[in-house]
């Protein structure tokens, strides 16, 4: 199917503004300027920050009157220090705004940036358990734009960050309504250069947002149906982009779905979600190739409790034979195809902390979405399959 990806374009309000089509990258000081900022600080991260696009960008808004500061001392799985670094970045530097520029690393930490700018608690103490967000002082909060670069996180469209403690090595939500950004410049451009291992890697994490959003229990229609069209854009053009990155048919698309797991996710996550955010705080694996690999795992352990629920997605899915086992299938292939590892050891996990991962999994936010209700024993026995690649027949 040919598509011209120059009219996938369109200005949306769902959840936040979004200004989605490629080129828009032009707008970013108009709308920064429309927030209230004269001198917003660009968060980003360092292989982000040597590109030309992001040198392009800052002399642009330069061009524009709207001098634009840079920070980029953001990790892959970003931490309080990296906060309270840009935090200091954007005080010395005198900044009103944010620009939240990158992957999903870099757009959590510029959110909690934003966020921390006017604080004067610690940012732990805004972890999402409970009404620990109304310890939030909302005029403190900086303005956000935000610019994805990768089509995985969703970060754009969402009200939290996820950080790393490194003093518990600990993966923590922070959380407040007001972190979602202000507008949202979504420009599939800036996804041309992205390797494809990164690119499979990322969209199986909207993958993941999607599917997990529509596994998990409760009522909330609309989440589901925003989950079913974002796992069919994915099954349409997640192994395009993989194997050829300039096609921006694929790449629009694949940043329109990574959108909508975010927006689906309010609804709830998982036991792929618990088990890979200690994975990654323990191990510093990649979030979106974490969830990958655990996928099948989850879904096997769910299976008495989604199965009529994956019947219908297969449907939808057009897959012949409609069934748990179809979707199951359709997920292994993808997985072969796109080049995802099948166990959890070939990501460079191990099975020395299995006890840990599973207590550090059974406490994380995302547990309480899982389908079935899991604890440390039901997590263990996922983590101990996933590290040895032992899936029913």
């Amino acid at each position: 199917m040919s598509i011209d990806a120059a009219a996938l374009r369109g200005n949306w309000n769902y959840p936040t503004s979004v200004k989605f089509g490629c080129g828009r990258i032009v707008e970013l000081a108009k709308l920064c300027k429309a927030l209230g900022m004269k001198r917003p600080l660009l968060v980003t991260d360092p292989g982000l920050a040597g590109l030309p696009m992001i040198k392009e960008t800052i002399a642009r808004n330069e061009a524009e009157g709207l001098p634009t500061g840079l920070f980029s001392q953001v990790q892959g799985n970003p931490t309080a220090k990296n906060v309270e670094d840009g935090v200091k970045a954007f005080k010395a530097g005198g900044h009103d705004g944010v620009i939240a520029f990158g992957g999903g690393s870099a757009l959590d930490a510029a959110k909690a940036v934003a966020l921390m700018v006017g604080q004067t608690r610690p940012i732990f103490d805004f972890e999402d358990i409970g009404d620990w967000y109304t310890r939030v002082d909302p005029k403190g909060m900086a303005p956000v734009v935000a610019v994805p670069t990768t089509s995985g996180t969703g970060s754009e469209v969402g009200r939290a960050s996820v950080i790393t403690d490194e003093v518990n090595h600990v993966k923590k939500i922070i959380f407040h309504p007001n972190m979602m950004p202000a507008i949202v410049i979504d420009d599939p451009e800036l996804t041309v250069g992205l390797p494809p291992h990164i690119t499979a890697a990322v969209g199986m994490d909207a993958l993941s947002h999607n599917l997990e959003a529509f596994c998990a229990p409760g009522f909330h229609p609309l989440a589901d149906g925003v989950a079913l069209e974002g796992m069919r854009l994915i099954k349409e053009w997640l192994p395009a982009a993989v194997k050829d990155g300039k096609n921006l048919a694929a790449r629009s698309f694949m940043m329109a779905a990574s959108s909508m797991g975010a927006t689906a996710f309010q609804k709830g996550l998982g036991g792929m979600h618990a088990i890979s955010h200690p994975l990654g705080a323990l191990y510093n694996t990649h979030h979106g190739l974490t969830n990958a690999v655990v996928m099948p795992y989850v879904l096997e352990f769910n299976r008495k409790a989604i199965d009529e629920k994956l019947t219908g997605l297969a449907r939808y899915l057009n897959l012949p034979n409609p069934s748990f086992q179809a979707v199951q299938k359709w997920v292994l292939d993808l997985r072969t195809e796109i080049g995802i590892p099948h166990t959890l050891r070939e990501i460079k996990v191990d099975d020395k902390q299995i006890d840990k991962v599973a207590e550090m999994a059974a406490v994380d936010p995302s547990a309480g979405g899982n389908p079935i209700k899991v604890g440390v024993g039901e997590l263990r026995q996922i983590f101990v399959a996933a590290l040895d690649g032992k899936l029913a027949a």
